[in-house]
C-alpha cells in the first residue's frame, strides 16, 4: 500500500512539465565542484558551485546517472563520483584500494562510453593530469581532505558531459539494457511481470538514520535465501517501481522539501493524489511556529477553522486522497512508524477536533494554537526535544489522525512533567493536554460521574479533583497576597504531594491559611477569599487519601482554571480604573 501511493505520487510528479523529477535512471545530486576541461582533455579550472557562508554553503544540484550501490564491493558511477574514485585520493589509509577505485571509475567510461568524443575528453584528462597542476587548483586541498562528489564540463557549455544529448542518449540505453538482465517476476506493487530489482536505492534525509541512507525494503542473511531467492528477490519490486517509490520518498525527504516534519523520532512525510492546498499547509498544523513569522502558523489554523464553512479544503479537496508516512531508523533499515491514508476532509475533520480539544483560557502572551511538538517538548524531561519519548510521539500523531483516545502515556507524561517542574508546574499548554485528554478519553468510554472540562473555569464541576486543584490555587493566591514578593510559595513545596495523596498536606495548609488571612489588612478580601473557600469545600466530602491519575488531571485543571480566573480578574479590574 505505502509503496503504491509512493510510486503513484512520482507517476503524478512525472506528468507534470514544470516538475523536475529525475527519469528512470537519473537523480538529482549536489556536486560541490565541477571540473571543466577543454576539448583535448586539459584542465581549465575546478569550479566551485557552493553558495553561502561557511558551513552554510551549499552546492548546486545537478541531474547525473543514478548513483551506485555503495557496499564493501568498488562500483564507480558515469562521469560524476567522489574525489578518490576519479583522482585516487587515498581517504581512508588503504593506497591500494584508491587505485582500484580510480581504475573502475575509468574503465567503466572506456567500456560502456568510451566511443563518445565527450567521454574520451575525459579518458584523456584521467590519463594526462598530474598532482602539480591539481595542486595549482585553489580548491585542490579542500578536495583532498573531504572527498567530495566531482562532475565534468566541457569548456564554454552549461550543461555537464553527461547531460550533452548523445551521451544522455547512450547512458539511458544502458539502463534499459541493464534492467532486461535482471530476474523477472511479478511485482508487488504493480502486479506485473517485469524485471526484478535486488538491490533498492537508499533512503537519505530521515532523521537519526544512516547518512549514507537506510532502507525500507533489504534483506542481507543467509536466512532470506531460501527458494534460490536473495535479497530484493525476496519481496520483488520491478525495477522501474524501485526507482519511482525511492524517487519520490527522497524528493519528499529533501532538506528543501515542504512535505515534512519531525514527530519525536519520527520523520513524517505526506502528499495528496493532486496538487491540494491542503498539502501545502498541512505542516503548519503540527510543526512548530516559524519564530521569524509566528503569526503564519496561527492564519494557518484559523484558515482550517474557517475552511469546514467556506470549503477552502473540504468543499474543492474533500474527496481527494491524502497519505501521511513516519518512518524510523532502524540500524541500517527504516521503520514504518505510522501510515495513514484517507480522504483529506477526513484529516481536516480530524486536524480541526485536535485544536478544539486544546482550547483553553490562556493568558495574553500564550499562541492561539499549540502545534504537536510544542505540546510534546512541554512534557519533555528539561523541555527539550530530545527528551520527547520515541514512541508517544507516534501514539500521540495516531490518535490524533484516526480520531482516537490520547494514549494513556501522554496523561502519565504531562502529570510526570507538572509535578517535577517545580518553578512552573501547571503551563497553559499542560492544562490543555490534561483537558484534551480526558475530554476525549470520556467521549469514547461515557461514565456518568464526568462531565466535560470546558474552556475556563466551572465552579460546578463535581469532579473531587477538580475542586481540590481550585482549593490549592485558592490557598495559594492568598499566601502571596499575604506576603508579597514571596519567593517560594505552596506550590512549589507541596503540590506533588497535594495532587496525589491531598489527605497528607490539605490539612496542614488550611491552618497556614488562616495564619496567612490575619496578615491581610483589607477586611472585604478577607471575606472575599473565605467565602470562595467555603464555596469549595462545601462540595468536598473530606480530604481522599488518594486521587487517581484522572482526577490528578483534574486537580491540575482546577488550578490552573482558578489562577487563571484570579487573573482575569485583576486585568477587568485594572480596565475599570
Amino acid at each position: 500500500m505505502i509503496l503504491q501511493a509512493l510510486k503513484s505520487y512520482y507517476d503524478r510528479l512525472a506528468a507534470d512539465p514544470e516538475s523536475s523529477i529525475p527519469r528512470v535512471g537519473w537523480e538529482y545530486k549536489e556536486i560541490p565542484f565541477i571540473i571543466v576541461l577543454n576539448p583535448d582533455g586539459s584542465l581549465v579550472s575546478i569550479e566551485d558551485t557552493r553558495e553561502g557562508e561557511g558551513r552554510q554553503r551549499t552546492a548546486k544540484a545537478f541531474l547525473v546517472p543514478q548513483a551506485e550501490k555503495k557496499t564493501v564491493n568498488i562500483a564507480a558511477n558515469l562521469l560524476w563520483d567522489t574525489a578518490s574514485y576519479i583522482f585516487g585520493i587515498d581517504t581512508k589509509g588503504k593506497p591500494e584500494r584508491a587505485k582500484q577505485q580510480r581504475d573502475a571509475f575509468r574503465e567503466r567510461l572506456v567500456q560502456q562510453l568510451g566511443n563518445l568524443s565527450a567521454v574520451k575528453t575525459v579518458i584523456s584528462f584521467l590519463d594526462s593530469i598530474t598532482q602539480g597542476r591539481l595542486s595549482r587548483e585553489p580548491c585542490w586541498e579542500e578536495i583532498v581532505s573531504q572527498n567530495p562528489f566531482l562532475s565534468f564540463r566541457l569548456n564554454g557549455d552549461r550543461e555537464l558531459i553527461c547531460q550533452k544529448p548523445e551521451v544522455k542518449q547512450r547512458i539511458n540505453a544502458l539502463i534499459a539494457a541493464e534492467s532486461e538482465t535482471e530476474m523477472r517476476g511479478t511485482c508487488l506493487v504493480t502486479g506485473r511481470n517485469a524485471p526484478i530489482k535486488r538491490l533498492h536505492s537508499p533512503i537519505k534525509g530521515v532523521y537519526g538514520a544512516q547518512t549514507t541512507g537506510a532502507n525500507i525494503v533489504s534483506f542481507n542473511l543467509d536466512a532470506f535465501t531460501s527458494y534460490g531467492k536473495e535479497q530484493g528477490y525476496n519481496a520483488p519490486v520491478g525495477t522501474e517501481t524501485e526507482f519511482a517509490y525511492t524517487t519520490a520518498l527522497n524528493r519528499l525527504l529533501s532538506k528543501d522539501s515542504r512535505q515534512r516534519l519531525r514527530v519525536g523520532d519520527a520523520t513524517t512525510v505526506f502528499w495528496s493524489e493532486k496538487p491540494t492546498k491542503f498539502e501545502s499547509d498541512f505542516a503548519l498544523f503540527f510543526d512548530s511556529p516559524d519564530r521569524d513569522d509566528p503569526a503564519v502558523h496561527t492564519e494557518k489554523v484559523r484558515a482550517l477553522y474557517e475552511s469546514l464553512n467556506t470549503g477552502a479544503y473540504v468543499e474543492y479537496d474533500g474527496d481527494t486522497m491524502f497519505y501521511i508516512l513516519g518512518l524510523s531508523p532502524n540500524a541500517s533499515r527504516l521503520s514504518i512508524r505510522f501510515w495513514h491514508r484517507g480522504t483529506i476532509a477526513e484529516f481536516a475533520t480530524r486536524i480541526k477536533q485536535y485544536f478544539d480539544d486544546f482550547r483553553i483560557v490562556k493568558p495574553p502572551n500564550e499562541p492561539e494554537f499549540y502545534s504537536v511538538w510544542q505540546v510534546l517538548v512541554n512534557i519533555a524531561v528539561q523541555n527539550k526535544t530530545s527528551n520527547i519519548p520515541p514512541n508517544l510521539a507516534g501514539d500521540f500523531m495516531r490518535a490524533i489522525l484516526d480520531g482516537l483516545p490520547y494514549p494513556n502515556t501522554l496523561l502519565q507524561a504531562a502529570i510526570r512533567r507538572i509535578k517535577s517542574d517545580t518553578e512552573y508546574r501547571v503551563r497553559p499548554v499542560r492544562a490543555a493536554l490534561v483537558k484534551a485528554y480526558l475530554n476525549r478519553y470520556y467521549r469514547f468510554y461515557p461514565s456518568p460521574l464526568y462531565r466535560e472540562v470546558g474552556v475556563a473555569l466551572d465552579i460546578t464541576l463535581p469532579s473531587v479533583g477538580y475542586q481540590l486543584g481550585r482549593l490549592f490555587a485558592v490557598l495559594e493566591k492568598i499566601q502571596e497576597e499575604a506576603n508579597p514578593g514571596i519567593n517560594t510559595t505552596i506550590r512549589e513545596r507541596y503540590y506533588a504531594a497535594a495532587c496525589s495523596a491531598p489527605v497528607t498536606v490539605f490539612a496542614n495548609l488550611m491552618r497556614l491559611k488562616n495564619h496567612h488571612l490575619a496578615k491581610l489588612d483589607r477586611k472585604p478580601r478577607v471575606i472575599e477569599f473565605e467565602q470562595l473557600l467555603g464555596e469549595i469545600i462545601e462540595k468536598l466530602d473530606g480530604f481522599p487519601a488518594h486521587l487517581d491519575l484522572h482526577e490528578q488531571g483534574m486537580f491540575a485543571i482546577g488550578y490552573y482554571h482558578q489562577r487563571q480566573a484570579f487573573f482575569s480578574k485583576k486585568q477587568s479590574e485594572a480596565a475599570d480604573q
